[in-house]
């Protein structure tokens, strides 16, 4: 069988890329060489992957020309500075940018793009791009009926009074940045990012601690799965039209997996490092063979077994 970079396997007998053997995830359907695939509507959504705006980690890997500065050297991680790193003035103008295209985007019947939902990675900065692109969410358990806004300004939906609910922005760990060694892709306790924005929905949160961070970095390999299971996960839900605020770390592990079938520009487009706030938009369309299975939620990864053997206190017969 045949490899991509990041050692996934192709069916040898559709020659379609697999992200974990046997999983069911194929990207290839019809005739091999049709160029097409046909997938049935109701099994398909549009999703928004955004990358957070610019960080102050990300100004200073560019000043000193490498990551160096990231490690946490002789202090606990969370005492550096750029430990789940912040926004800067930049980033805060990319967002608001974006903001303004989306509100100019046509989508479905509408003049600007709504979303039914928006998904965030629980680090500081894709709380901060969600606020600043999506403006106030949803309280959560509030139905849309009950929380109206007016629409974008300038748009004809605008001019006629249309009013739009905002979406309910939902924290999700499975869509974090790749964890550990560098102190930026550590996160603040729930309890302290829940204070600083307090409209996000969290209940779907395991962890009030960050349980995932350490000194190692997590595995191209746990990456890439948990990236697959995100997208098990964004299937299941009743949303059509969905925001995922993440990283791109992450979003590297998760398109590098698909597109093997793609003209080479699409595929290059679909798996080039995303830049800060950059919008990508796909089309999730399901195969049905994860439907109605059970999403567990994101656990650490097993720390390696120890290859030390105790002896038992009960090996030699006892003397009486």
């Amino acid at each position: 069988m045949a490899t991509n970079f990041f050692g996934l396997k192709k069916s040898s007998s559709s020659g379609a890329l697999n992200a974990m053997e046997g999983d069911g995830f194929e990207y290839s359907l019809g005739p091999p060489d049709s160029g097409f695939s046909i997938f049935l509507a109701d099994r398909t959504k549009k999703i928004h992957f955004i990358r957070h705006a610019e960080g102050f980690h990300n100004v200073a890997t560019k000043e000193t020309g490498s990551n160096d500065c990231l490690l946490r050297g002789e202090e606990p991680a969370s005492a550096h500075p750029l430990y789940d790193s912040r926004l800067t003035a930049k980033g805060i103008a990319q967002s608001e940018a974006l903001r303004t295209h989306l509100a100019s985007r046509p989508s479905g019947a509408r003049s600007f793009t709504a979303f039914d939902l928006v998904v965030v990675s629980p680090l500081t900065r894709t709380c901060e791009t969600a606020l600043h692109v999506f403006g106030q969410p949803r309280e959560p358990g509030k139905p849309a009926f009950l929380d109206q806004m007016d629409a974008p300004k300038n748009s004809p939906e605008y001019a006629r009074g249309v009013k739009v609910a905002p979406p309910r922005f939902l924290v999700r760990e499975e869509c974090r940045e790749r964890w550990g060694h560098y102190v930026c892709d550590g996160r603040r306790s729930i309890t302290e990012i829940a204070a600083e924005f307090p409209g996000f929905d969290y209940s779907e949160m395991v962890h009030d601690e960050d349980v995932f961070y350490s000194d190692a970095r997590e595995s191209d390999e746990h990456c890439c799965d948990r990236a697959v299971r995100f997208l098990q996960w964004l299937n299941s839900r009743p949303e059509k039209c969905i925001a995922v605020v993440t990283h791109s770390s992450f979003l590297r592990h998760l398109f590098g997996q698909f597109g093997e079938t793609l003209k080479a520009d699409d595929r290059d487009d679909l798996q080039r490092l995303a830049g800060n706030c950059e919008l990508r938009s796909v089309v999730l369309c399901s195969h049905g063979v994860k439907d109605g299975q059970k999403v567990d939620p994101l656990m650490p990864p097993p720390a390696n077994p120890s290859t030390v053997r105790m002896g038992s206190v009960y090996e030699k017969p006892l003397s009486m």
